[in-house]
C-alpha cells in the first residue's frame, strides 16, 4: 500500500517539507540547499520571496537552477511580511514569477521577536486570496477555532505552530494540535518550531499529515545528514500512527513473553 498525501488535489509521496533559506552556500549557488533538499527526499519546497532568487535578480544564481520546478513543487511564502495587503501584493508576485503558480503558504506576522502570526491580518489575507484563485496553506496559532476559520474561509491545509519559528524547542502543546487535527477536514501540517527528528515524529505520530522545517535542517552542523534523519523520522511517524500504538496502561505490567503453555508446566 502506497500511503501517499494529497494537497490541492495533487498525490505526494512525501510528507516532509522543507525550506530553502539560511543554508550556507558560500558562493551562493544553492550548492548546500540542493544537497539537503535532496536527501529529505522532499517534493514540496518553500521559498521565501522577499529573500530568495527566483527569476527577480536576473544574472544571479537562481533557485529554479538547483531546483527544477520540473522536480520540485514550489511553496512561495510571505516570510517577512506584517500586513495582510503586504502578504497579498508578495503572493501576486510570486504568481507572475512562477507563470500562474496558485499554491502557496500564507504567514502573516506579528512581530519581529516572536514571529508569532498575526491572525485578524492572517484571516484577511487568506480570504482575499482564496476568493482571487490561490490554493492557500496557512500559518497559524495552534488554536482550533481560529484553524477551523481558515478551514472554513476555503485554505487547503492549516499549519499551526509547534512553537517559536526557529526556535527548535519542539511541540509543546500536543493536546492543542490533536483538538485540530480530530476537526480539521484539510490538512494539518505542524510549522516552526522542530528541532530534532524525534520531533518530527511526535507531530506525525499525533495524527499531522505532514510536517514543514526549515531551521532544524539548515541550522545543523551536518545539514544535509539531517535532512536524511528527519526523512526517516516523518516516515517512522507515520507508519507509528498508521499502525495504532498500543494503550497506555498506568501501574499495569504485562510480559512481553505469554506466561500459559510454558514447557514442563
Amino acid at each position: 500500500m502506497q500511503d501517499t498525501l494529497t494537497l490541492a488535489g495533487k498525490a505526494y509521496t512525501s510528507r516532509l517539507l522543507v525550506g530553502t533559506g539560511k543554508y550556507k552556500d558560500p558562493n551562493g549557488d544553492f550548492s548546500e540547499t540542493r544537497r539537503a533538499v535532496e536527501a529529505s527526499g522532499a517534493e514540496i519546497v518553500t521559498v521565501a520571496i522577499r529573500r530568495t532568487n527566483i527569476g527577480q535578480e536576473p544574472g544571479q544564481p537562481s533557485l529554479l537552477d538547483a531546483l527544477p520546478p520540473s522536480k520540485f513543487t514550489y511553496l512561495p511564502n510571505t516570510a517577512g511580511c506584517y500586513s495582510a495587503d503586504d502578504a497579498v501584493r508578495t503572493l501576486r508576485l510570486a504568481r507572475e514569477l512562477l507563470d500562474g503558480h496558485s499554491l502557496v503558504k500564507l504567514e502573516v506576522l506579528g512581530d519581529p521577536q516572536t514571529l508569532f502570526p498575526n491572525m485578524p491580518e492572517t484571516l484577511k489575507a487568506a480570504e482575499t486570496l482564496v476568493k482571487d484563485g490561490f490554493q492557500v496553506m496557512v500559518y497559524c496559532w495552534d488554536d482550533p477555532i481560529q484553524a477551523k476559520l481558515l478551514e472554513s474561509i476555503g485554505c487547503v491545509a492549516v499549519m499551526p505552530l509547534a512553537s517559536l519559528i526557529g526556535s527548535g524547542m519542539g511541540i509543546l502543546n500536543p493536546w492543542n494540535l490533536k483538538l485540530i487535527i480530530d476537526a480539521a477536514k484539510v490538512p494539518v501540517f505542524v510549522d516552526a518550531g522542530v528541532g530534532t527528528a524525534s520531533d518530527a515524529a511526535i507531530a506525525m505520530e499525533l495524527g499531522c499529515d505532514g510536517v514543514l522545517m526549515n531551521t532544524a535542517i539548515a541550522g545543523a552542523k551536518d545539514p544535509v545528514l539531517m535532512a536524511g534523519a528527519m526523512k526517516k523520522a516523518v516516515e517512522a511517524g507515520r507508519e507509528a500512527f498508521l499502525a495504532g500504538r498500543m494503550p497506555k496502561k498506568f501501574y499495569t505490567a504485562s510480559p512481553s513473553s505469554p506466561t500459559s503453555g510454558l514447557i514442563g508446566s
